[in-house]
């Protein structure tokens, strides 16, 4: 792991921590942590390779950073060419930063005629973050916006949302529960301050 992973990274977490130490309503966590995370991925030079590494067949979830009180988590998103997720939601707020590449999300609502496209599809570039939960907007489905290259996203969620029960929709609006556990079974060591 590099010393920039290090710094930039803990950097991040701990001002994410400190702002939930005090308890603030959902719109401050949305509003200072999008504005910290558009900080950290300004730069492309902290993310270990081992956690940018995509899947021929399915898109990557690695866990960057899960805090002790289940507070928040920190994923690296990493889509092969053409990868995207089903419908789903999150059940909790999250942020989510394009690092390298580009994403499209499509948001979905709910009536009585079932799942509906919530407005146009959104093209996330590096640099650009975006926020969830359910009460800005929890369901959505995201691709790779490229055929041939990989993309990167950082996210950001409000518990360790590999952990979450949450759920996939089909268009009738039925839903079906799932727990997206982790693409990593290591996990860095962002304290180890001899690296920085």
């Amino acid at each position: 792991m590099s010393e920039l992973q290090h710094y930039r990274l803990r950097d991040f977490v701990a001002r994410l921590a400190g702002l939930l130490d005090a308890q603030p309503q959902e719109s401050e966590i949305l509003e200072k942590g999008s504005e910290w995370l558009r900080e950290l991925i300004q730069h492309d030079d902290w993310l270990d390779e081992r956690f940018a590494q995509p899947h021929p067949e399915r898109y990557q979830q690695y866990l960057l950073y899960a805090d002790a009180q289940q507070r928040f988590s920190v994923v690296s998103f990493v889509w092969g060419p053409g990868q995207s997720t089903p419908i789903h939601d999150h059940r909790v707020w999250g942020l989510i930063g394009m690092l390298r590449g580009a994403e499209i999300s499509q948001s979905w609502r709910s009536d009585e005629k079932g799942l509906q496209p919530d407005g146009a599809p959104v093209r996330l570039e590096p640099g650009r973050v975006e926020a969830v939960s359910p009460g800005v907007g929890d369901i959505h489905r995201v691709s790779n916006a490229f055929d041939d290259s990989v993309s990167i996203s950082i996210h950001v969620y409000g518990a360790n949302i590999g952990a979450v029960k949450r759920a996939v929709y089909r268009e009738d609006g039925s839903e079906k529960t799932f727990i997206s556990g982790y693409s990593n079974r290591y996990l860095p060591n962002i304290w180890d301050l001899s690296h920085g």
